[in-house]
């Protein structure tokens, strides 16, 4: 690394723990359950991409020059060297027009995530520079498939493989980086065999970004974004336009049906993983276990939902909800029947 800073695993851990604590509080909450020997991978995963993702989301700066910015970050992770001159380039010309000041800190800051990176294994480096690199793959594949930012540019993906294909770049490749991770650190997992287990992580984080989509399709309308692809749109005489009309909802029933279903399919297979967790990796298995639950609860919501296309309304479950899952879990000891019967009553509302 060009102009490489030295730090320590304790400066390392509270510079993460700080810049969690201002870029995200539910993160930060949350990341005590992961294991404390891969907590600042997990951290620095998490920064490295919501800086991606601030970059991408950058409407003050043109869509070429956002794609230049990302362009930058990902050749970051293309080798062993890291050019600190391109990423004080996206702090200077990115990070000042950040209003956001949670957003405008990590920025500033990224150097030092960077000399925190130079610090860690070379297969961590490694893990690190493939999932960063595919990442943002899908924020440049975001950019460039939907040319707007209005409604009065939307535009759809063109098939069910280009859905898959977003899904994969965006959170399937953290299932990917979840799996060889942990089973390199993790005791109980040692006997996994990683190829096969990192396939269904895939499914398990494909599932939980699908959730996102249908949580988020009305908003997503309105940037002029539509992941719904044209073909199951067009099965049921609908056009992406057609879903900016709210009272379209009941013909769009189906279409939402099935992608539920979809999603459901591939939470299925994040269970498994779940559950192939031993019993005594507590907190691994619940930082797998809330995930899947809160994406059942969000689907089962989305269902019944009259808002689904209503952009004013923010389709969430409680915090209440949130909180009375992770005391079941955490009260049982993450049990394999306690939580497995809380999913299957979840799958009952959604098939």
């Amino acid at each position: 690394m060009q102009g490489r800073v030295t730090h320590t695993r304790g400066s390392n851990q509270a510079l993460l723990r700080d810049l969690l604590k201002h870029v995200s509080r539910l993160f930060y909450t949350t990341l005590v359950v992961v294991p404390a020997n891969v907590r600042d991978q997990v951290s620095l995963a998490y920064l490295f991409a919501r800086a991606a993702d601030t970059i991408a989301d950058t409407e003050l700066i043109d869509r070429s020059r956002r794609l230049h910015y990302l362009a930058l970050l990902k050749a970051q992770f293309s080798g062993d060297q890291v050019s600190l001159e391109q990423v004080r380039e996206i702090r200077q010309v990115v990070g000042t027009v950040q209003q956001d000041s949670a957003e405008r800190q990590l920025l500033e800051r990224l150097e030092e995530c960077f000399a925190v990176f130079g610090e860690f294994s070379p297969e961590d480096r490694r893990r690190l520079r493939q999932l960063m690199t595919t990442l943002v793959r899908g924020m440049e594949m975001d950019l460039m498939v939907f040319p707007g930012s209005t409604a009065a540019q939307l535009t759809a993906l063109k098939s069910l493989d280009a859905l898959d294909q977003y899904t994969y770049y965006v959170a399937g490749c953290v299932g990917e980086f979840w799996t060889d991770l942990m089973c390199t650190y993790r005791r109980g997992l040692r006997s996994w065999n990683v190829r096969t287990m990192a396939a269904v992580g895939v499914r398990f984080g494909k599932g939980l970004q699908l959730t996102n989509v249908l949580k988020d399709i009305a908003h997503d309308l309105q940037r002029g974004r539509c992941y719904v692809p044209e073909p199951m749109l067009a099965e049921h005489g609908l056009a992406p336009q057609d879903l900016l009309d709210v009272r379209n909802l009941p013909r769009f029933r189906p279409v939402l049906t099935e992608l539920i279903r979809m999603t459901v399919d591939h939470l299925d297979q994040g269970w498994l993983y779940t559950m192939a967790i031993p019993r005594y990796e507590t907190r691994l298995r619940l930082s797998c276990m809330w995930p899947i639950l809160s994406a059942g609860e969000s689907l089962k919501l989305i269902r019944v939902s009259p808002d689904v296309l209503n952009p004013a309304v923010k389709i969430k479950i409680s915090r209440a909800r949130v909180y009375g899952m992770m005391a079941v879990t955490i009260l049982t000891g993450a049990c394999a029947y306690t939580g497995t019967a809380y999913w299957g009553r979840l799958r009952k509302y959604l098939t």
